[in-house]
């Protein structure tokens, strides 16, 4: 574990085949990192901008664009997990993940086909099939982890998307027997770029909303008590000079959680960041907080609805970029 005492992760937001051959075993040697995640917008920025990848494109000219994509992403999601796979092995996470085509958010059997077949492609234990936390998606975590897949809920805004994504795992991992491993990703930093500029003109403290809203998810999550299952906070870059840019990390430091973040976020939060624990925040802390915004007229509710909207075209979006692309 990055802190041992809270077992708490910290997990590189990136994949890049060239990060991979180099910087990012020394992050793991030097026990800054322990787990990796990607998204398609990762994987998009990677193939598309990386010459690391031509070689091997070149070699799959032949194939569809999306099969294409699927040798590349597994390729990297492989080496990363091998790279890990010591971690993994003592017991210190070394976790992977990859996300099922954000195409299929909307379907449920087509999530779990998907998801599968990339686990047995991969064939690796220490990877997480991510999947959004979608109506469709709730369906098919309780599948995967019944088949005993590791996963990662993603896109979680708000705190009803993550209940449903614990009782999708409680009773996955039920069926399979024993603990699943998975992690529900909050969206953190997203919320106060959507509402800040608002609350600033209204005289209420910005850069909380994220961090309330993830904290209020966390103790939700926290007192289901689902076996193997933990709160992963996501999204926790700054965008601007306006925060240090360890923020979102130092502010929610919890007992049995992940933070994936930037490699330059976790560079300023290890060099930098107060190693404390924050969370949890109390409960009257976070409704007052949310009780201003209520009295400006704000509906946080729907703030957090367009967010969930925006996300899944994002991912998709950039899905597209990719198979264009190739």
């Amino acid at each position: 574990m990055y802190i041992e005492d809270l077992k708490f992760s910290l997990w590189a937001d990136f994949i890049e085949r060239d990060f991979l051959d180099n910087e990012f075993q020394e992050l793991i040697d030097a026990k800054i990192v322990n787990g990796a995640t990607s998204n398609p917008a990762i994987f998009k920025n990677a193939i598309l901008n990386s010459p690391a990848y031509l070689t091997q494109l070149q070699e799959l000219e032949d194939l569809e664009p999306k099969q294409k994509y699927e040798a590349v992403a597994i390729y990297d999601i492989q080496k990363a997990a091998d790279i890990m796979r010591p971690l993994f092995d003592k017991g210190d996470d070394g976790y992977v993940s990859i996300e099922v085509d954000p195409h299929l958010c909307d379907d449920t059997e087509g999530t779990i086909e998907e998801g599968k077949r990339l686990f047995a492609a991969i064939n690796r234990p220490n990877v997480m099939i991510k999947v959004p936390a979608t109506d469709a998606g709730y369906g098919a975590m309780e599948a995967l982890t019944a088949e005993g897949i590791p996963v990662n809920a993603t896109l979680i805004f708000k705190k009803s998307q993550a209940i449903e994504c614990a009782e999708a795992f409680k009773k996955g991992g039920e069926k399979h027997g024993s603990k699943v491993d998975t992690v529900i990703s909050i969206f953190v930093s997203r919320v106060d770029r959507a509402i800040d500029k608002h609350l600033k003109e209204h005289g209420i403290e910005v850069a909380l909303s994220g961090i309330y809203n993830s904290a209020d998810i966390y103790n939700e999550i926290e007192a289901m008590q689902v076996p193997g299952c933990r709160t992963l906070f996501a999204s926790t870059g700054v965008k601007d000079d306006s925060l240090p840019a360890h923020y979102y990390v130092e502010q929610l430091l919890a007992y049995n959680s992940v933070n994936t973040a930037p490699i330059d976020t976790i560079k300023a939060f290890h060099e930098n960041g107060s190693k404390n624990k924050v969370l949890p925040i109390e409960s009257q802390t976070i409704q007052a907080h949310f009780d201003k915004i209520a009295d400006i007229g704000l509906d946080f509710d729907a703030v957090l609805t367009q967010q969930i909207e925006d996300g899944l075209e994002a991912f998709k979006d950039a899905f597209q970029e990719i198979l264009g692309a190739l």
